[in-house]
């Protein structure tokens, strides 16, 4: 039910249980033409009838949706034209809008992001929260529940809806992101449910650049809430994560109500604390609410509030209610196509298969794609939405697909799909706008860091300090400072080992932010301004702007 998004750092994950379960529902879902699977062969004049029948019905519908077939050209890179199939129909530009429109008729995608402190309780609240709404049937949950009670951890059981690994139920903490989907009257979520421990900030990174909104879980419990909110703790840092790689829109959850006797002035003083600093790091009133709940109990997460404690001063929504009203987002559809490939794996058929969310633009199966930095034209043989075969994808979908034409060495974590036409920029120098947080120590010219961009984890080295910019203008104060400290705002250069696809905050803000981490700290946030160095098959020289 859930998927787990690989661990940073591994570049192919091949023969996983989890890709070996998706290839084997997608295998099950096609049917390989040129297979006979046993079956005696069709004699050639049989052959031919049948592929002129099939011809001759393509070419009925093509007419009358008023499609036209074209012959592909030759790609942009010189590897010659990649043939399709006649029975697979493409939309055209204007039948792609109108699924677009017409699946925006239904219910709005939102990609949902759990982010908290440690021990915060996330992953037991949002796997109640999914029990009381079906996605986990009572079965399942007798399984959890007797499993967990062996392993001395039966107030776990919950959590383990979402925490599938054996090593993550023995240690109780969540180590990567979990991925699963459920519903509101008026959306479709995908939610992501992220480590809090610091040592997997890096896991959680991974996750949040993949949202849209998030909840951020706070444990009421006296002396918890303020370990996790005073310095070195989580909830400040993924809350500052979290709007810096664009979650625009938040929820806090006062998780473990219960522990506290559902006292209304440890919610108010919780909510008065937690608002003033959510405010100070950009986020509007607007985009912040508060739930009270208990995820271990279940109370006020799907159903009325049974509580009398609770419902004595509580007249808000429940967490349900509350995620249904996430404003809609709007989606690049009309940008070109990028997807940043989060695992990669072989399966049982012909091609591999790549999993990863599309940042901009869309997909159909049967499109050539770019796979940038190899500099590769690969084919696409198939598209799976929501373990479903789909003929088209658009941006914000998180999909499973599986291409053809491309050897699976060429293709990483972190390696891009993207537009022939219009490919994604391959850098190794960059100049980007950064925002300092808490430093030990000041950042001077050769500094090094680690990039954390979509999927990827890439050392990098700050080149040259440009200038640094006042906070709230923008204006620039001082040029080439000799030092960066703490709490401010500065224009940087910053180089790579090995390029890196990214895009200008500018033309694509989901896919220009990024993170800057030293000694397992969260050092600066920062957007791309301009690629001062690129590298691709075809080109590796400096830009006219460098």
């Amino acid at each position: 039910m859930t998927k787990k998004i690989p661990k940073r750092g591994f570049d192919i994950a091949q023969n996983s249980p989890a890709a070996k379960k998706d290839t084997e529902k997608g295998d099950k879902s096609r049917i390989d033409i040129g297979s006979t699977n046993g079956a005696p062969e069709i004699v050639s004049e049989t052959r031919t009838s049948i592929l002129s029948t099939v011809e001759s019905s393509a070419s009925e519908v093509l007419s009358k949706n008023d499609i036209s077939l074209q012959t592909p050209k030759k790609d942009a890179v010189g590897t010659g034209a990649i043939h399709k199939s006649a029975s697979k129909i493409k939309l055209d530009q204007a039948n792609l809008k109108e699924e677009y429109e017409k699946r925006q008729s239904g219910k709005e995608l939102l990609n949902m992001v759990v982010i908290g402190h440690v021990d915060a309780g996330k992953s037991t609240l949002m796997g109640h929260l999914l029990f009381q709404l079906g996605v986990v049937n009572k079965r399942a949950m007798h399984k959890y529940e007797q499993e967990s009670k062996k392993m001395g951890k039966g107030s776990f059981v919950y959590a383990w809806v979402l925490d599938e690994t054996e090593e993550e139920r023995a240690r109780g903490v969540t180590m990567d992101i979990a991925q699963t989907r459920f519903e509101t009257p008026r959306k479709h979520i995908t939610l992501l449910d992220a480590p809090g421990h610091k040592d997997f900030i890096p896991n959680m990174i991974t996750g949040t650049a993949q949202a849209d909104a998030g909840i951020l879980v706070v444990n009421a419990t006296r002396g918890e809430f303020e370990s996790g909110f005073e310095s070195g703790g989580q909830t400040r840092e993924h809350a500052v994560l979290a709007r810096s790689l664009g979650v625009s829109q938040l929820i806090v959850a006062v998780n473990k109500m219960d522990t506290v006797g559902w006292a209304q002035e440890r919610y108010d003083e919780i909510v008065k604390k937690l608002g003033t600093f959510l405010k100070q790091v950009g986020y509007k009133d607007s985009d912040i609410s508060f739930v009270p709940c208990s995820g271990l109990n279940g109370e006020n997460l799907t159903k009325t509030i049974s509580e009398p404690k609770l419902s004595a001063w509580y007249k808000g929504c429940t967490l349900l209610e509350q995620i249904d009203k996430f404003k809609a987002i709007a989606r690049p559809t009309d940008k070109p196509f990028r997807l940043s490939v989060g695992d990669v794996f072989k399966g049982m058929g012909s091609g591999f298969s790549v999993a990863g969310r599309i940042g901009s633009g869309s997909l159909q199966t049967g499109d050539r794609v770019l796979v940038m930095p190899a500099g590769e034209i690969a084919s696409v043989k198939g598209i799976t939405l929501d373990d479903l075969p789909a003929p088209c994808a658009f941006a914000g979908d998180h999909v499973l697909v599986t291409i053809t034409g491309i050897d699976i060495t060429n293709v990483n974590l972190g390696s891009v799909l993207c537009d022939p036409q219009n490919p994604i920029k391959s850098a190794v120098r960059i100049q980007a706008r950064v925002v300092i947080f808490n430093l030990q120590m000041p950042i001077t010219k050769g500094f090094p860091v680690v990039f954390h961009y979509q999927s990827i984890t890439e050392p990098a080295v700050i080149k040259k300090l440009v200038c640094q910019l006042n906070k709230n203008t923008g204006e620039v104060v001082k040029k080439h400072p000799k030092c960066l400290t703490k709490n401010s705002s500065a224009v940087i250069e910053i180089v790579f080992e090995r390029p890196v696809c990214l895009e200008l905050y500018k033309d694509f803000k989901d896919l220009g932010r990024f993170m800057l981490r030293s000694s397992g700290v969260t050092i600066a946030a920062g957007v791309v301004e301009e690629v001062l160095k690129f590298k691709s098959k075809s080109d590796d020289q400096p830009s006219a702007s460098s």
